[in-house]
């Protein structure tokens, strides 16, 4: 009878360590993915989880509306122009080809209506009318969507145009677009609900969101397509599951169904096999230590940013944090004043490693108190087996 309980546990030991051993080979397998060029990155992160040629510079198509709308957002934001405005719709405008969203000439448009023809129906007027609008002409406003792209850190990206209508050095690549797309959601909260808007009617044609996923997948609540012979079909896609965002993106596919199901591979493949983990918030105490010579007696610390890591979901037992403190604290500390650091290891790894800092600030005390700590904290520092300052 014992012979066979210890079988059985045996049996069942190998049988346990078999399926652990076949969900981390699945996890290292990641989809087969019908495209040029694509990634997955992590929103809160910026972890790439999955990627292919993702540095390659392609013709972005109307994925360069991404940047026109994000440009369009921050204008808002700081007052210089309003959704409320009207925009004039030159002849240029008027005349533009491709996707369109049906501008009358010579008329204007209340500027809210221009930034969904441009995003939900991807409008190639309604692009160069908002552009008009912001910079007096669509070369100036790709000098600015220039410039943005620089201060985003899109190094392998540069616009000739306004649209993504094919045009000589004009590119991008899918890092950048999934960094721009991160910084759209990021920027602009109050504006993102733009990008999952399913349709839009203008001058009365109603037309679709392009983004087949905004119907298939409820999670899935942005960006944006683009096609043209040159670039393929591509798209820029979030979806938040729970507390975890991811972006993708895939260029150069062969057909509009095509984009929709490999970006869908690409965010079932993140959300089913990795976690998010928000550790700690920025400005939030995660410890107090005790300052010598201060006029209070204890600091808090904490961190400037978020402090997030995403990880394989099988190794979330695994993670662990550690808070190193530079001791002694001795006053005055400044708000922001870096005193220690905070690890996060994953097995025997260290994933990242941020400053701790003070998050208030702490003068010198009285003559008195000054005195007393510096006594204090000499004899702890000098006389052996002393208690821990």
């Amino acid at each position: 009878m014992r012979k066979t309980i210890y079988s059985i546990f045996i049996l069942s030991t190998i049988f346990s360590q078999l399926i652990q051993a076949n969900i981390v080979q699945e996890e290292l397998i990641p989809p087969v993915i019908e495209a040029k060029s694509y990634i997955l990155m992590d929103y809160d992160t910026k972890r790439i989880l999955i990627s292919k040629n993702a540095d390659e510079k392609l013709p972005p198509a109307s994925l360069t509306k991404l940047m026109t709308s994000y440009v369009t957002s921050a204008k808002i934001n700081s007052g210089e122009i309003s959704l409320k405005d009207k925009a004039f719709i030159s002849k240029k405008a008027w005349k533009m080809t491709g996707s369109r969203t049906f501008l009358n000439v010579n008329t204007k448009v209340d500027l809210s209506d221009l930034v969904k023809g441009m995003i939900i129906q991807s409008g190639n007027d309604a692009v160069i009318a908002i552009a008009e609008h912001i910079s007096g002409s669509e070369k100036a406003f790709v000098e600015l969507m220039n410039q943005y792209a620089k201060q985003l850190g899109l190094n392998n990206t540069h616009y000739s145009d306004a649209t993504g209508l094919p045009v000589n050095n004009h590119y991008s690549t899918a890092q950048d677009i999934a960094l721009l797309s991160r910084a759209i959601i990021k920027d602009f909260p109050d504006h993102y609900d733009w990008y999952s808007i399913k349709n839009f009617k203008y001058n009365n044609i109603s037309q679709n969101n392009r983004n087949k996923l905004l119907w298939k997948d409820p999670s899935v609540d942005g960006l944006k397509t683009g096609h043209t012979n040159a670039a393929g079909y591509c798209l820029a896609a979030s979806a938040k599951r729970k507390d975890m965002r991811l972006i993708a993106v895939v260029m150069g596919t062969k057909s509009s169904k095509a984009r929709a199901v490999e970006s869908e591979k690409l965010l079932n493949y993140g959300f089913k096999y990795y976690d998010t983990h928000k550790l700690y918030k920025a400005n939030t105490v995660i410890k107090k230590s005790k300052i010598w010579e201060g006029e209070k007696e204890e600091v808090s610390l904490g961190l400037e940013k978020d402090l997030a890591v995403t990880i394989v979901r099988s190794k979330d037992k695994q993670l662990q944090t550690i808070i190193n403190i530079k001791k002694p604290i001795i006053a005055t500390v400044n708000k922001g004043q870096e005193l220690g650091t905070v690890e996060v290891h994953l097995d025997d790894k260290i994933l990242t490693t941020v400053p701790l800092i003070a998050l208030n600030t702490i003068n010198k005390g009285n003559l008195w108190d000054q005195t007393i700590d510096s006594i204090t904290l000499w004899i702890k520092t000098n006389i052996p087996y002393a208690t821990n300052f």
